[in-house]
């Protein structure tokens, strides 16, 4: 004869179980990271000047070697992702075998703070640093160190000032985002001489293609002798790939080697890697990336400038967006909103301290004149 209360009995242990069942406490305080919008909240396609696309879309090149990658999909990518390492290799002056590629930079960010953080350990980064650093730093555990700025910009000596015996990793982005300051070539060397010999100084390169060379920072340079020094880039930006996911990073053999233990399997896909190993060579597309930028932020920065008497002010930026703040009687939550309004979608942070702030990306001349009127309205209406 069947146990009546039996059954009932395992449902209510595995729903009791079930209860209980709950992350480590470290995962539970992550915040998401949130993207930018790409429409407003009637659904309503909206200009995208919110997550620093290139506005010139993506090279022939690229184009034309991501379709005639297409017509074998149904065999795994190059694990070892060869043609890509050594197409990146050539560019740079690089070692290929000290080459790793990522789903994105943001996988390469990570990677780097599970395999040398943990419970106990801390992980430093400037405020209004990028947001993936925190939530690399809570997701294994280790606790996030946040330095102070200096208007806005990286101070070296308050990153320093944080170093403790428990600081395990150091996260660095120049430019930086989303404040679009740039650390020069001596304030990075500084700043690495100054780190213990076991913290893996992270220098996350995302915008690095939009400099000019005289403001390059000498990160790879120093990632080619350096045992602690991890160079990260993306073809998500000035490469106009951001829909593939791919990034690289270059680092001594040991730390490669270790990235490479928990990197996950076939991460970057066979039209990826064709269509990445085409963007990098297409130095025209990249030339011509980079000076429609530097014209068009410029033009930018001195149109909002000239609203000066608004309360507003443009930190200087050498990415491919601008942070303006808003310390008028028209705030950025106030900017955002009547933006969206004329139809242009910016990305407003209050989730990372910068509530009076609005970071814009430089579009296409069409949709920076736009934008540029739009504010004007926006603050004279």
């Amino acid at each position: 004869m069947l146990d009546s209360g039996g059954a009932g009995a395992k449902r209510r242990d595995m729903s009791d179980a079930t209860s209980l069942l709950q992350p480590k406490p470290w995962i539970s305080g992550i915040a998401p990271y949130v993207p930018g919008k790409s429409a407003g909240a009637d659904g309503r396609p909206l200009v995208k000047l919110s997550a620093n696309e290139n506005p010139l879309g993506t090279g022939d090149k690229a184009r034309a070697a991501f379709r005639a990658a297409a017509d074998d999909l149904a065999r795994y990518p190059d694990p070892g992702a060869a043609a890509l390492r050594q197409a990146i290799a050539a560019r740079f002056g690089l070692d290929p075998a000290r080459v790793i590629y990522g789903t994105g930079s943001d996988e390469l960010l990570h990677l780097a703070a599970s395999a040398y953080a943990g419970p106990g350990d801390e992980v430093v980064y400037v405020r209004y640093g990028f947001a993936v650093y925190e939530i690399a730093a809570r997701r294994v555990g280790a606790t996030p160190v946040v330095a102070p700025d200096k208007d806005y910009a990286t101070d070296v000596d308050a990153l320093l000032a944080c170093v403790t015996t428990r600081t395990r990793v150091v996260f660095l982005a120049n430019p930086n985002n989303p404040t679009g300051t740039l650390a020069s070539r001596e304030e990075v060397a500084r700043l690495h001489a100054a780190l213990p010999a076991d913290v893996l100084f992270v220098l996350d390169q995302a915008y690095a293609e939009y400099l000019s060379p005289d403001q390059e920072d000498g990160g790879l340079e120093l990632a080619k002798s350096a045992p602690n020094v991890f160079v990260t880039r993306t073809f998500s930006k000035i490469h106009g790939l951001a829909a593939e996911r791919i990034g690289w990073g270059y680092a001594s053999s040991e730390v490669i080697e270790a990235l490479h233990k928990i990197r996950a399997p076939f991460n970057v896909t066979t039209c990826g890697q064709a269509a990445a190993v085409a963007a990098i060579g297409d130095v025209d597309f990249i030339a011509n990336s980079r000076e429609h930028n530097a014209k068009w932020r410029a033009w930018l920065a001195a149109e909002i400038e000239n609203l000066g008497n608004h309360g507003l002010r443009v930190v200087p930026s050498a990415a491919n967006f601008l942070l303006v703040l808003f310390e008028g009687k028209v705030t950025a939550e106030m900017m955002n909103a009547r933006l969206m309004e004329a139809g242009y979608i910016v990305r407003w942070l209050p989730g990372q301290g910068l509530p009076h702030a609005l970071r814009m990306t430089i579009g296409t001349e069409e949709e920076t004149r736009g934008l540029a009127a739009a504010i004007r309205a926006a603050l004279e209406g």
